[in-house]
């Protein structure tokens, strides 16, 4: 995972203060065959998921106290998370407070859209990194002032690295769009089976794709039988009452437990 990558090292940035991370652990630079490699592998990946899932369980806890929804979205890149999340707040911050935590390895172009829409948000630039931890997160989160409304995070489009980072959040929403193939959740089943929701984007394009929205639902049911399923479109506007139905029980969920 991330110890062979490396995006656990580098510089991430949020909204031009720079904050560079310390090493996890020494740096694994190829995965060879012996023991004592894999082994230490291993351990340098146990480390950092140990440190992050500890962060992880102070934003919750953060979270909880504030009375706010954090919802973790992922997807590929190109899926249409951007897009689908200015349409949600178009609508949804006329009656509830929203902010936006925008990860990306480099710009500010998705954090810029989003702002135009009146949320706040905060771009979160990872630079090598392929995902947000639950650090930045939780440095990120503090700059921001929301209380008793929802916290959207929008992770770096990627499939696989996000899918093993807790970030506090109390439900990963994965995106998948029509124009990507149907057996994405059987590729990347781990993302999957982490999600309680999977959102089947750009459905106004199915007139013109070949493309099996039941077969997707399938594939995503054989690695996640309980996670539910609603095809949007945000040029159309199809699925997006149903979005926000599942928005307010999830947070009908979090008012509960204070």
């Amino acid at each position: 995972m991330c110890g062979v990558c490396g995006c656990s090292e580098g510089e991430t940035r949020i909204e031009e203060h720079h904050h560079p991370k310390e090493p996890e652990a020494p740096s694994v630079d190829v995965l060879r065959g012996d023991s004592e490699d894999n082994a230490r592998l291993v351990k340098v990946e146990q480390d950092i998921l140990s440190k992050n899932n500890g962060i992880a369980a102070h934003n919750r806890a953060h979270f909880a106290n504030a009375g706010v929804l954090a919802l973790n979205l992922v997807s590929s890149p190109g899926a249409g998370k951007t897009t689908l999340l200015v349409e949600t707040l178009n609508t949804l911050q006329q009656d509830l407070p929203c902010a936006v935590i925008e990860g990306d390895q480099e710009t500010s172009n998705d954090a810029d859209r989003i702002r135009d829409t009146g949320a706040p948000a905060l771009q979160v630039n990872t630079g090598r990194g392929c995902h947000l931890d639950a650090d930045m997160i939780h440095q990120a989160f503090h700059k921001l002032p929301l209380r008793d409304g929802v916290l959207f995070i929008e992770n770096v489009g990627n499939l696989v690295c996000p899918a093993g980072f807790d970030l506090g959040e109390a439900h990963k929403v994965v995106i998948a769009s029509v124009t990507e193939g149907e057996d994405k959740p059987l590729k990347y089943p781990n993302m999957f089976a982490a999600s309680s929701l999977m959102l089947v984007s750009k459905v106004d394009l199915l007139p013109h794709l070949d493309f099996d929205v039941d077969t997707l639902i399938a594939n995503a049911r054989r690695v996640n039988p309980g996670i539910a399923v609603i095809p949007v479109s945000a040029r159309t506007g199809e699925g997006m009452e149903r979005w926000r139905q599942w928005l307010d029980g999830a947070r009908a969920m979090v008012a509960a437990t204070r």
